[in-house]
């Protein structure tokens, strides 16, 4: 099965990751609030990211797996806490042979912490709310009423997130990382989830 061969995939690049995270000399750090003197924005770094999105469970039967592109901000917001904030955007296309269309533009949008405790430093978890918006690909009006016609008038959905943030390179003020998100999404009468892999290069502006 393609999900299971790419999720098994997407595993073994997280657990080595870890591991090379964990044998780095210089853990990366340089981004966090390190103790409880210091103030939110203290520290904060960009970043671009890329990988790919996997759509679960109905998803799977009415979109493919797409590759995802986008932009990150990272700030210190307490101790062992960073703001998170991420934009990005795919392209899925459609499996279904009846929807009017080929496929759909999505933006996402993140807002959430991510914390980095002593006991799995580098390495960062988190969490947060999610929205996003989504338009068919060449959609009618009149397709309305046919099955995903929702979509040709724009769509907005939101719902949650947890995340794995594993830096494993760094040089001076650049960090490179995998990254590893499920998501949520609240939509009635079904749930809407995903799960995405990828990485991102981080530059710490101060």
């Amino acid at each position: 099965m393609d999900f299971v061969k790419a999720l098994s995939k997407t595993l073994a690049v997280a657990l080595l990751s870890f591991a090379c995270s964990l044998a780095a000399e210089s853990p990366a750090q340089d981004t966090v609030a390190k103790t409880p003197s210091d103030v939110a924005f203290s520290h904060v770094a960009v970043s671009i990211q890329g990988g790919e999105i996997y759509p679960w469970g109905d998803l799977m039967d009415a979109v493919e797996n797409s590759l995802f592109v986008g932009m990150g901000l990272r700030y210190s917001y307490w101790e062992n806490f960073d703001g998170i904030l991420h934009f990005d955007y795919t392209y899925f296309k459609s499996r279904i042979k009846e929807v009017p269309y080929p496929g759909v533009h999505q933006a996402m949008g993140r807002l959430g912490l991510d914390w980095h405790g002593r006991l799995i430093s580098p390495v960062m978890v988190g969490g947060g709310f999610i929205c996003n918006w989504s338009r068919a690909d060449e959609g009618d009006e009149r397709d309305f009423d046919q099955p995903g016609g929702t979509l040709v008038d724009n769509e907005t959905e939101f719902g949650y997130f947890v995340h794995l943030n594993v830096p494993f390179l760094k040089y001076e003020r650049l960090r490179i990382g995998f990254d590893m998100l499920w998501e949520e999404l609240w939509t009635l009468p079904e749930r809407s989830n995903m799960l995405s892999a990828g990485f991102y290069a981080e530059w710490r502006l101060w």
